[in-house]
């Protein structure tokens, strides 16, 4: 059994977002008062021991007493608000990351997450669900979904459409074994290069939208700037109290339709790393890839966009989940001089510039494609790591 996600595009009637957006505001003034609580708390004495789970449950309860609007939302999703908060001061102090940040109704993703009990999620039918106050809504998704439902995700994207995400337990079939290995290089005129010659191109979907969405760019700019010296003008002279940023049609127009081809841009590009990491993993029993430090490779303004567009990271978790979800076998090596050494015979050419996409090894004489002979050199990489191993 593994935990899997089921996204589901949901219908919710007027009542239903205002009860989705109540919720969205009691979990974020959940969230900023422990939170700005806890840091009070050790200010005032650092040496005092960081709240558990339990505790921060306990003293919502109090909050509840002095808010009672709080009583209104959903009460898991609390539950959860404060586990989560817990889990993130926690890995501040013991795992150096970011310290956790005030929530803000500005945001343009909102979610809450609730916990199922006593059938309080319900898949009805084919096209209606049941979610923890919120009631019967319609909601659209083509998979079957198992019966097992751990918890519940409600989105709201900064497009304005709502989701839930089922988390679920679920029994995955294996994948066949097919007795193959390949290597991975990851490039940027082609996205993933195989040791057998084999190559996926890169799509630029960015470029595709590019003048639609710069359309867009262009009036939002210039609506908000619009926008803004109408509020400065009405409060220069008094004239009346000026409305927000918020409440200017033409410039949330603008907006919305930015953010619609920035999401279909990152919808598309999803959707070809999952069809390329299924075929992979189908076909293959060892997958080895090159442990690249995208970070470090952004520092080359040349070709920063084009890199992050390749999504490396995210290719590189789905072959992750992926391989253990199916039983197939996922290594990782350190790129260093993958490029360089003859995979053939093992000789150090030395390095070679980013043009340089074809050569000869001096020693063996063999012809190389630069990243198929890195591919293969990822490939020797891995199944010596698996050997020692």
């Amino acid at each position: 059994m593994v935990l899997k996600g089921f996204k589901l595009r949901i219908y919710p009637d007027g009542y239903q977002k205002e009860l989705i957006e109540y919720n969205f505001g009691a979990n974020r003034f959940v969230w900023n008062n422990m939170l700005d609580m806890m840091i009070k708390r050790h200010e005032s004495n650092p040496d005092l021991k960081s709240l558990k789970v339990f505790d921060l449950n306990y003293i919502l309860t109090v909050f509840k007493k002095e808010n009672t609007w709080l009583k209104k939302a959903e009460s898991s999703s609390l539950q959860v608000t404060d586990k989560n908060l817990f889990e993130a001061y926690k890995g501040f102090f013991s795992k150096k990351r970011k310290f956790p940040r005030f929530k803000s109704k500005k945001f343009p993703k909102q979610s809450y997450q609730s916990k199922y009990f006593h059938n309080n999620i319900e898949i009805l039918d084919d096209f209606y669900i049941k979610l923890p106050k919120l009631g019967v809504m319609k909601y659209k998704n083509k998979k079957s979904i198992p019966s097992v439902i751990k918890y519940v995700t409600i989105r709201k994207s900064s497009t304005n459409k709502y989701y839930a995400i089922l988390t679920v337990d679920e029994e995955i079939a294996q994948l066949p074994k097919t007795s193959k290995s390949v290597g991975l290089d990851m490039g940027v005129s082609d996205l993933v290069i195989c040791s057998d010659g084999s190559k996926y191109k890169t799509i630029r979907f960015d470029k595709k939208l590019s003048k639609k969405k710069h359309y867009w760019e262009k009036r939002l700019a210039r609506r908000r700037t619009q926008a803004l010296k109408d509020i400065q003008y009405k409060k220069k002279f008094g004239l009346i109290d000026p409305k927000p940023l918020e409440q200017y049609s033409n410039y949330m127009r603008a907006k919305l339709m930015v953010a619609k081809y920035s999401e279909k841009i990152a919808n598309q590009r999803k959707d070809y790393l999952h069809k390329i990491t299924r075929e992979l993993v189908e076909n293959n029993d060892l997958i080895v890839i090159e442990d690249l430090k995208t970070k470090n490779l952004l520092g080359n303004h040349n070709l920063s966009r084009a890199i992050a567009n390749q999504s490396w990271r995210a290719l590189r978790l789905m072959l992750e989940y992926k391989c253990e979800w199916y039983g197939k076998r996922l290594l990782i090596v350190n790129p260093f001089k993958t490029s360089q050494i003859c995979s053939n015979c093992g000789y150090d050419d030395g390095k070679h510039e980013l043009d340089i996409r074809k050569w000869d090894c001096p020693n063996c004489g063999i012809h190389h494609d630069r990243d198929i002979n890195a591919s293969k050199n990822i490939l020797n990489n891995g199944l010596e790591q698996a050997l020692v191993k």
